[in-house]
Parts: structure tokens; sequence; C-alpha cells
């Protein structure tokens, strides 16, 4: 953890120094510049959301948070997509991701949670045109969301019926519904499709964890 953290502090340090060349602050090249290895070498983080982890957050979640967890379950879409995806105004859910501006059409009759989802949704006397709303129809910021799952993940771990998968729910971010909607998917192919990579590789390197069961 330490070590890709340092990576992204250095990154953003490159973007800074990169913007201050730019603006005639400094003439100083990138300190690290032509140095090799710089970087620590990152591993892919390994973990499955299993039904069983998914469920017992699940039964601790709000409605708002329980729809987030639907939305990028049934879809794959990265937190800020799911926050900020239009209400469709037929049954096909339409996004343009926020990180790669990529677009996708998703069916919603092919889900067995987004109908009704759309449907609660439409309901609310809401203020915005958001798909994730509370239900008293407020936009959902990045730090409700945070506050709900971080009090959702406590709860299930202090769970005297989950004490065998304590550890395991503590390491489960809510970005981590992402690998489960991978995980979910047909096969590599579909789940490559599903969270628009350019390729197989990348998906199951970064994300499509299922373990084998034989």
């Amino acid at each position: 953890q330490a070590k890709t953290q340092g990576n992204r502090e250095m990154s953003v340090f490159s973007i800074v120094w990169s913007k201050a060349r730019l603006w005639g602050m400094t003439r100083l090249p990138w300190p690290a510049a032509g140095m090799k290895n710089w970087k620590n070498q990152e591993n892919a983080r390994h973990f499955e959301v299993t039904d069983t982890l998914f469920e017992a957050v699940y039964e601790e979640a709000n409605q708002m948070l329980r729809d987030c967890m639907d939305i990028s379950t049934a879809t794959g879409m990265r937190l800020t997509d799911c926050r900020t995806v239009a209400l469709p105004a037929d049954n096909i859910l339409r996004l343009k991701a926020s990180k790669t501006g990529k677009s996708a059409d998703f069916d919603m009759s092919l889900s067995n949670v987004l109908p009704e989802l759309v449907a609660r949704r439409r309901a609310y006397p809401a203020c915005h045109t958001y798909l994730l709303s509370t239900p008293d129809g407020f936009p959902v910021s990045v730090s409700m969301l945070r506050t709900a799952y971080e009090n959702a993940r406590e709860a299930a771990a202090l769970n005297p019926s989950n004490l065998a998968i304590a550890e395991d729910l503590q390491q489960m971010y809510l970005r981590d519904m992402r690998k489960r909607a991978s995980d979910l998917a047909m096969d590599d192919e579909a789940a490559s499709k599903l969270l628009q990579h350019s390729s197989v590789a990348i998906t199951n390197k970064h994300y499509r964890k299922k373990v084998s069961r034989i």
C-alpha cells in the first residue's frame, strides 16, 4: 500500500513540475528524467467480492448505498459514473465514462436489479436528473457514499454471524463492486467489454478475480 501511494504521489509531483515548466516557474527538467526504476514495483490487488461478502454489507446498507452497489455491480461503472449517470427516459441506461470518455448503452430489461431501482428512483421527489439519489430526492456526494459504506461495512464486520469473514470485510472497498461486476460476467471477453477495457489482459490482471470452482 505504501509503495503504491508513493507512486501516486510521485505522479502528481511530475504533473505539478510539468505545469511549473509550462508556466515559466522553473527551467529545470523533471528531477527523475532519465532515471530508471524510480517507481516502486506494484502488484495487482487480488480480492474477490464473494456473494457472502456482498450480502453481508448489503444487509447493513441504507437504500442509497444499496442502489450504488447494484448500479456498479450490474453495469461495471466506476463510482464517479454511478453517482452521475443520468436517470434514463426509457429502458436504456446511457453512460459516457468520465475517465475514458467511452460511451455504452445498457439494456435494463436484461438486469435483475436495474428496472426496480429505476422505478423507485422515478418515484422520488427529486430536484436533479441523476439515477442515484437519496430517498428524499437529493444528489449523492462522495462523502455521503463513503460514510454510508464505512458504517455498513463496520456493522457487518461486527455482526457475530460474520465472524469468519470479518477480516475480509474490512479489506473490501466500495470500488470493488466493479470487480464483482467483472466476476459475474459470462466469460473474460464479456467482462472486458462490460468494463470497456482495450484488452482482456487488463481485465484479468486488475479486475477478474473469481476463484475457479472445481
